[in-house]
């Protein structure tokens, strides 16, 4: 199974919170090329819009971690995001340069809300 990305759409991200944007598009446009889950509040509202990408079985194998980043509010990023996604991602294919601007540092694990991208591993 290839990598996943998950989007953060609950109270900020993908909400009128983030003008500009066009959420159904960026969601829209990640879903035609990777496998994509939405999921509720990660409790990083400030870094609104939110995305994880996570590694696939064999990037986790090869010590990919899932990525979490921070203000995806311009097409282009969702574009590097959908290119390395589909390029293997986390443990496959190094993360794009540019995308490093976006990383962030994910909330302690056990602050994020219940449905968060780990949530079925608690």
């Amino acid at each position: 199974m290839p990598c996943r990305v998950v989007v953060c759409r609950d109270c900020c991200c993908g909400s009128a919170k983030v003008t500009g944007v066009d959420h159904a598009a960026q969601t829209a446009r990640l879903r035609a090329e990777v496998p994509v889950r939405i999921s509720a509040c990660l409790d990083v509202c400030e870094q609104a819009n939110v995305i994880v990408v996570q590694p696939s079985a064999a990037g986790r194998a090869a010590g990919g971690r899932p990525v979490w980043l921070g203000l995806v509010n311009d097409p282009d990023a969702t574009e590097d995001i959908t290119d390395w996604a589909r390029a293997g991602g986390p443990g496959i294919t190094p993360m794009p340069e540019i995308l490093g601007l976006y990383a962030i540092t994910p909330p302690r694990l056990g602050t994020a809300s219940r449905n968060g991208p780990d949530a079925d591993r608690r």
